[in-house]
């Protein structure tokens, strides 16, 4: 769970790819190749990327899919190692899953702009290992089983937007926030660019058991304070 809440808060993450012989990369073929990109996750936590086929990070992937993905859970530390971040080894291709696309843009809206062009695509990234570092001494390797939510696709797919509507009339969100997302560990929001999560107690079987959670969350004295700060996350 602790290695979800680093995967579930982050919205963007450094992709490291293999580059490719050919090519800007030249004579490094071989190197890992790290690029800045901008994620969301698929309702078990499966990393979903939007990615143009004119960067040399979707290049390299069409030629070999094995990729890394590390989310930085330490922002506002004074002792950043101190803090949780998360990488994540898998395979990365193109998705032309509907839901993938929708949870993408419920995330990031502003992608839409652009995934209109003809060059960018969603990608999601089949895990096989994740590493986590909790802090100092804290160090986990974990099997995509240990990493995933066990999601029921169908019911939360289904079942996502009425669990969403629950949280918004409960007062979730406030000062601009908007609950935009819900899966079996939590709550996404969103204002303007920022990105908060909200995490619930336990994890959720399914959409119908959100509205459980929403009378102990909403009782926590302003879910986010003025400053963006996330007393649930």
């Amino acid at each position: 769970m602790a290695a979800r809440r680093v995967l579930r808060a982050a919205g963007r993450a450094t992709l490291t790819t293999v580059q490719r012989p050919a090519g800007g990369g030249g004579g490094n073929a071989g190197f890992p190749y790290p690029s800045l990109v901008l994620c969301a996750f698929d309702h078990d936590g499966t990393p979903l990327l939007c990615l143009s086929t004119l960067a040399d990070h979707t290049r390299n992937l069409a030629a070999d899919g094995r990729a890394g993905l590390l989310f930085d859970g330490t922002a506002g530390l004074d002792q950043p190692l101190s803090g949780p971040h998360l990488s994540v080894l898998g395979r990365i291709a193109r998705s032309d899953d509907p839901r993938h696309r929708a949870r993408f843009l419920a995330r990031h809206a502003e992608a839409a702009t652009y995934l209109g062009f003809g060059d960018f695509a969603i990608h999601a990234m089949t895990v096989e290992r994740a590493h986590l570092v909790a802090g100092f001494g804290r160090v986990h390797w974990l099997d995509a089983a240990d990493l995933l939510a066990p999601a029921p696709q169908p019911a939360w797919e289904t079942g996502e937007a009425a669990a969403i509507a629950a949280a918004g009339t409960a007062g979730i969100a406030d000062d601009g926030w908007t609950v935009t997302g819900a899966d079996p560990d939590g709550l996404d929001l969103c204002r303007g660019g920022q990105h908060r999560r909200l995490d619930f107690p336990h994890t959720a079987a399914g959409p119908g058991g959100v509205p459980a959670f929403l009378p102990v969350l909403s009782t926590k004295g302003g879910i986010l304070r003025s400053d963006g700060d996330s007393s649930g996350g």
